[in-house]
């Protein structure tokens, strides 16, 4: 290659087979990651935003039995805390109405049922998240096996040359770079997508917990005034 053809498509063009592979993985890998960081960007603004909409509706003052009926009535909509109330609320009152059972059976058995829609939905909140850590960490690796077969390539090839000079070495040198930055700008946005993310989805899952926790307060609360009666 001329040094006049030192372009970046040029570059990409003539660098060796397997160099070429190892850049279309890293593009893939990287047009993945983009993907979920959009998804996921979308999820957990949602998920903030219905979370904030629901608090505010529950704690305004609103019977709870009229708010279970309005969750009811698009059960299949349900997300976050609005589906933790439902799956909550459900168990209470068909422990509470099946029969004499203690207080304390009734409660444990309606946060067991919070439990599992909590995990459920954390579940929901942290999908992909893997996949960006694995960009994240294997991506400059990929890159760099790609240099350093490309470089490897590069100087097999000039070992039958008698005299190398700097404008013979630095395209190929050049290819196998590519390989490297590639790796590089795959990885740094998943990482900081990932970190991002995982902190979203720790701070919703803990105001998921808060909620079940003052939510099975003010059920047994219900319990002792009835029993009180």
């Amino acid at each position: 290659m001329q040094p006049s053809q030192l372009s970046f498509t040029n570059l990409i063009l003539e660098a060796s087979p397997l160099v070429q592979i190892v850049m279309l993985i890293l593009l893939a890998m990287s047009v993945a990651s983009w993907a979920v960081i959009y998804q996921r960007t979308r999820l957990l603004r949602a998920a903030k935003l219905c979370s904030e909409q629901f608090e505010e509706r529950f704690w305004s003052g609103i019977d709870l039995n009229r708010l279970y009926q309005e969750c009811s009535a698009r059960r299949d909509e349900l997300t976050g805390m609005e589906q933790i109330f439902f799956a909550g609320f459900k168990e209470f009152a068909r422990l509470h109405n099946g029969g004499p059972r203690s207080q304390e059976m009734v409660m444990d058995g309606t946060y067991r049922a919070m439990r599992v829609s909590l995990s459920r939905e954390v579940d929901d909140l942290e999908t992909s998240l893997p996949l960006l850590a694995t960009v994240g960490s294997i991506s400059p690796y990929i890159g760099l096996f790609g240099t350093v077969w490309g470089i490897m390539h590069a100087f097999i090839a000039l070992a039958a040359v008698k005299n190398a000079s700097l404008a013979m070495v630095a395209p190929p040198i050049a290819e196998a770079l590519i390989a490297t930055a590639m790796g590089l700008f795959a990885a740094i946005p998943a990482v900081v997508a990932f970190n991002r993310f995982s902190t979203k989805a720790g701070k919703l899952e803990n105001a998921y917990i808060n909620f079940m926790d003052e939510f099975s307060t003010i059920l047994n609360r219900q319990l002792v005034n009835k029993g009180d009666q």
